[in-house]
């Protein structure tokens, strides 16, 4: 029984139990901060997507990736509060600026292995944030970006409700999950998997390292961005605090606690956690004190996060079962020959 509903939820069918599940959440949902809680999670998972895409699939561990978070933020934030752009086409300069901000820095970190390229990324993620505080005449420093323009609805829906953003985010999280499923199941999926599991394999598949890391790296930024902008525009506000590297370590948390290159784990790991953050708020300072030992328990017993390691026992399961189906049927095969040469 336990093998037949671990064989269901690994399904794609799945995803539409979950779509189904995220529609009427607001209908049986008690408040609208519970509503907004998970629309924030469905944001801070599209950028876990992005970043499962240069770290779970490419193995390239970027301690920036909460920079471009910020970065798609503030482009959308200045562009509609100081420029007086409407909301869609800011957003649409939001994934331009963090995917050609992407290209660039990939082009000079990624020359790097290793612990090298981290430390690369967490010193332009530093960067980021510092341009954010001190840059006072662009970004408006430790004061940060007010009056940031909701999405625009076109008359017909009003996105400064907590519903309507919600159903936006999980459109676009939807969509994200299509596209990373797509893109891990196609060659070029492939081929980040392969860089992962080492540079001189994916030389010796005559893979070019270097464009495909790039092009792992502006799609990953790009998703950052894309998150970025939808918070910016529903909670209507950015700061330099936003581009505190300490969100890269959380989004990193959940990409490690959903399962490092996974489908899934980027939604486990992110919902898991920040719904257990907001139930353990009423014990405000010591709410860390079982997190954190929550965390070590995750990472001993599930090495390889909650997705990852589940996928690993079914598998284990799976192929433990054929290998005893197939002993059965050699056994009776060779019971069968021993008969016939007795006769």
């Amino acid at each position: 029984m336990w093998l037949k509903l671990a064989a269901f939820l690994t399904r794609p069918a799945t995803k539409y139990v979950f779509i189904a599940l995220a529609l009427v959440f607001p209908l049986v949902a008690q408040n609208e901060y519970q509503i907004y809680v998970m629309a924030s999670a469905f944001v801070w998972a599209i950028a876990v997507y992005g970043l499962n895409i240069i770290t779970g699939y490419c193995g390239q561990l970027n301690l920036a990736h909460g920079g471009f978070f910020a970065l798609g933020a503030y482009t959308l934030g200045l562009l509609t509060a100081d420029y007086s752009w409407s909301y869609w086409p800011a957003f649409v300069a939001a994934l331009a600026m963090t995917a050609v901000v992407g290209f660039f820095v990939g082009i000079v970190s990624l020359r790097l292995k290793e612990h090298y390229f981290a430390i690369f990324t967490l010193c332009v993620g530093f960067i980021m944030y510092l341009l954010m505080d001190k840059w006072e005449e662009l970004t408006h420093g430790p004061v940060g970006v007010r009056n940031i323009a909701p999405p625009d609805g076109f008359g017909l829906v009003d996105f400064t409700e907590t519903t309507p953003v919600y159903y936006l985010t999980l459109a676009f999280l939807v969509l994200t999950m299509w596209f990373i499923g797509k893109l891990s199941r196609s060659l070029l999926g492939r081929t980040f998997t392969a860089i992962r599991n080492g540079d001189e394999l994916a030389q010796s598949l005559g893979i070019n390292l270097m464009r495909n890391k790039v092009l792992a790296f502006v799609l990953s930024t790009t998703f950052a961005g894309l998150a970025g902008a939808l918070y910016a525009g529903m909670v209507r506000f950015v700061g330099p605090e936003d581009a505190n590297v300490l969100h890269t370590f959380d989004m990193i948390t959940y990409l490690l606690v959903g399962g490092l290159g996974t489908l899934s784990g980027p939604l486990v790991g992110t919902i898991g956690i920040v719904w257990l953050t907001q139930s353990l708020q009423f014990m405000e300072e010591y709410r860390m004190i079982l997190f954190g030992p929550l965390l070590v328990f995750l990472v001993i017993f599930f090495p390889r996060g909650i997705v990852g390691s589940f996928l690993g026992w079914l598998h284990r399961r799976t192929q433990g079962k054929a290998e005893a189906a197939a002993k059965t049927r050699q056994s009776r095969v060779s019971t069968g020959e021993g008969v016939n040469n007795n006769a």
